[in-house]
């Protein structure tokens, strides 16, 4: 029987090559096969650092779920499977959590070798809190997904870092000043360890402003600072609140949600004074 091989997670760059350690060169150098996003940008990577080309695999969205027994079998037929996403940190709102869960479920190694995370990059360069963080990673596009996820993230205490493709940002950032008031303290940063970085740490209502200077061009880091600690929410400032998400389109029952969330009261309360205030359905 052979022995097990293992998994290896290599971060890569997110930008400057110059940040690819040389224990990634080796480990890619060492497998026998690399699972990428796109076989294009990857096979660039190697050609780059002189690293023979292994087999690559696809695993993106779409075929990450449909090439895990592979790899499970590869793994345990004793192959080195190295795991690279287009840039960063593979698992990390890239494919291979779902690897890294099978194989660990197999009962096979699973190895890390770090390297840049856009997040991690952003958080730091921000200037807000890093003790505590949470990363939020991308959005959901629509539905209560979405409208209870900006409500955690409103009313969340920590400092918040999501992802957000440019197409995507202003409507983001207008959800955020609906929820968290456009004083609350933003960096927006783009382009990061390259030659047009970007870092613009504002409000949000001044970052939606810049936004319609200058179109948003490639993906953004953005990171929000915590919620302020609450003070005793009156009437008026949730009556305030139901009031700006009605006139913006949002349900009754959508509104209570995520204005109980984001004001921390309960939603009971909320929903009384909705519709005791002629903002019932």
């Amino acid at each position: 029987m052979s022995e097990p091989g293992r998994l290896v997670l290599v971060g890569t760059p997110i930008g400057n090559l110059g940040d690819m350690s040389p224990r990634a060169v080796e480990a890619l150098g060492c497998a026998d096969v690399v699972c990428c996003e796109d076989t294009r940008r990857t096979g660039r990577l190697l050609k780059h650092f002189d690293v023979r080309a292994p087999r690559l695999l696809v695993v993106n969205e779409h075929t990450e779920t449909s090439v895990t027994k592979e790899v499970v079998d590869l793994v345990a037929g004793g192959r080195v499977v190295a795991v690279v996403s287009d840039a960063g940190m593979p698992g990390i709102s890239d494919p291979g959590e779902r690897l890294v869960a099978a194989v660990l479920e197999a009962d096979l190694p699973v190895e890390v070798v770090p390297g840049p995370a856009a997040a991690v990059a952003a958080l730091v360069l921000s200037g807000l809190p890093a003790g505590r963080f949470v990363f939020e990673g991308f959005l959901p596009r629509k539905g209560s997904g979405r409208t209870e996820r900006l409500a955690a993230v409103a009313a969340e205490r920590r400092t918040v870092v999501l992802y957000e493709a440019p197409h995507r940002l202003a409507r983001t950032l207008d959800d955020l000043i609906r929820l968290c008031g456009p004083d609350r303290r933003v960096v927006l940063a783009r382009e990061l360890t390259k030659l047009h970085e970007e870092t613009i740490r504002t409000s949000l209502a001044e970052a939606r402003a810049v936004l319609d200077e200058q179109a948003p061009r490639g993906e953004y880091v953005v990171v929000l600072d915590g919620a302020p600690e609450s003070a005793e929410v009156n009437d008026d400032e949730i009556v305030e609140a139901i009031s700006r998400l009605r006139a913006a389109g949002a349900s009754n029952r959508d509104a209570a949600t995520e204005v109980a969330s984001a004001l921390g009261v309960s939603r009971r309360r909320v929903y009384e004074l909705a519709t005791t205030t002629g903002h019932g359905a």
